[in-house]
């Protein structure tokens, strides 16, 4: 048979093939929209045909992983927000308090920051909707909002009101304030200065540099390279990475952090369906070089560790750069792509691919098998949840810029981090003792590649910021 034949009933074939696959699943939308349609026309109650069809794409997601979701709304806000680290708002931390939506710290430059409004003030209504009462994700949904628009928040000031203009008698006042875009910090240091400007290095630990990631957005690289150029400057002689808590994000910033501190070989593997039942195996490896080379670094876990954390540590301890310390690490080791749906409102969180270490080994929870990031052996600890309270409660007053001189000051400086935390004073012991990684990379195949944006971020455990 002539080649020219050969090649046209190879491109017939596989024109088949395509048109025997579109029509499965063209009998099988239509199937689903026969459904609908009978419903709507028979139903003895009459439901809302959006409302319908709402319910029938949550049905279809509901048969996937857990971390797949069809968002919209605050939802939906609530992650881009996290992974653009920028939203229209007045710049609040807020948690629930005993008395109701408590000021955890307004973000350093924002209109609250500029408005005098302090840790510790209660919102009790936000334009004129009484809060009290109301969920944290609530009060920040309406707090937040266009750009330039007026918003005014009634607070009941910790300070005594006298003096304070529009302070009504029984200590609560109303606040107008224009929304911007507020743009939130995910790489923080040991405590907040007085000017609102982070100090890097452990207090009380001469020379040891910390480095607190919240979450992986689209500025962490920028603000890890910020950090890292202020820690060089002073010629660190140790280094923390505290990722306890941190939820994931961004999977493109997580290969970026790691790429500061590994200067060869595979980053992150990740496992994709490929065409029919087949799987791709892409590989991110770093580029050459890396920050802070010869400097020991450890690296600070636990069980609310996540996803792109868990990618950082994961990395770090394969290529022997870091201690891992602290309790072995949550196990969320999937992709999730961000695809928008053509009404505009709604957007496809789906789960599309696999993590895998430089070692090949598997970061997602699983019955059998090994998961997660285990600390290194002798590194291990864990605290209790009362433990747990008193130090977040220790660091919250630390993340607040204190007034220079103020009893804030003054008690930050009698409790160092070392009595405080516990995890922290092991990381300590891995810096001191030389026992932290230096480097020591071991070459692992695979090629580079690009990846989707995509990333499963949380909102801060106890507190949201509008």
């Amino acid at each position: 048979m002539p080649k020219r034949n050969l090649l046209l009933l190879s491109l017939i074939t596989a024109l088949s093939l395509v048109a025997c696959v579109a029509r499965d699943r063209a009998r099988e939308a239509h199937r689903v929209g026969e459904v609908l349609d009978a419903v709507d026309r028979f139903a003895l109650d009459r439901v809302d045909p959006e409302e319908l069809t709402a319910a029938a794409i949550d049905g279809i997601v509901s048969q996937l992983d857990e971390h797949s979701a069809v968002l919209d709304g605050a939802a939906r806000r609530d992650l881009e927000a996290a992974l653009d680290q920028t939203f229209g708002g007045v710049g609040l931390e807020l948690m629930a308090g005993t008395e109701g939506i408590t000021v955890h710290a307004p973000v350093v430059g924002g209109p609250a920051w500029r408005a005098g409004v302090s840790a510790g003030d209660v919102i009790v209504a936000v334009d004129g909707v009484d809060v009290r009462g109301m969920s944290v994700r609530d009060a920040v949904a309406i707090m937040r909002g266009a750009v330039g628009a007026t918003v005014v928040l009634t607070l009941r000031s910790r300070v005594d009101g006298d003096g304070i203009d529009g302070v009504m008698a029984d200590g609560v006042r109303d606040l107008a304030l224009v929304r911007e875009a507020v743009k939130t910090e995910s790489v923080v240091g040991d405590r907040r200065l007085p000017d609102g400007s982070w100090d890097w290095f452990v207090e009380g630990e001469e020379g040891v540099a910390i480095l607190r990631i919240t979450g992986f957005g689209d500025r962490t690289p920028e603000e890890m390279d910020a950090a890292l150029a202020t820690i060089a400057a002073a010629s660190p002689r140790g280094l923390i990475l505290d990722l306890r808590a941190n939820p994931g994000g961004l999977l493109a910033a997580a290969v970026e952090v790691c790429d500061r501190f590994v200067a060869d070989g595979t980053i992150v593997s990740m496992r994709r369906r490929g065409p029919g039942a087949d799987e791709d195996l892409e590989a991110r490896r770093a580029a050459p070089g890396a920050a802070l080379e010869g400097v020991p670094l450890a690296v600070l876990v636990d069980g609310l560790t996540a996803s792109a954390a868990e990618i950082v540590a994961a990395c770090l301890q394969d290529h022997g750069r870091a201690v891992i310390v602290g309790s072995r690490t949550f196990g969320k080791g999937t992709v999730q792509s961000i695809i928008p749906l053509s009404d505009g409102r709604r957007i496809l969180k789906l789960t599309t691919a696999e993590y895998l270490r430089p070692n090949a080994g598997a970061i997602q929870r699983r019955p059998d098998g090994p998961w997660g990031v285990d600390p290194d052996a002798g590194w291990e600890i864990d605290v209790t949840a009362q433990v747990r309270e008193a130090l977040a409660a220790w660091r919250r007053r630390r993340d607040v810029p204190p007034p220079s001189g103020s009893a804030e000051a003054a008690e930050s400086a009698a409790a160092l981090p070392r009595y405080v935390d516990p995890v922290l004073a092991r990381g300590l012991e891995a810096v001191n003792s030389g026992e932290a990684g230096f480097g020591g990379e071991k070459e692992t195949p695979g090629d580079a590649d690009d990846t989707p944006r995509s990333g499963e971020p949380a909102g801060p455990g106890d507190g949201r910021i509008g």
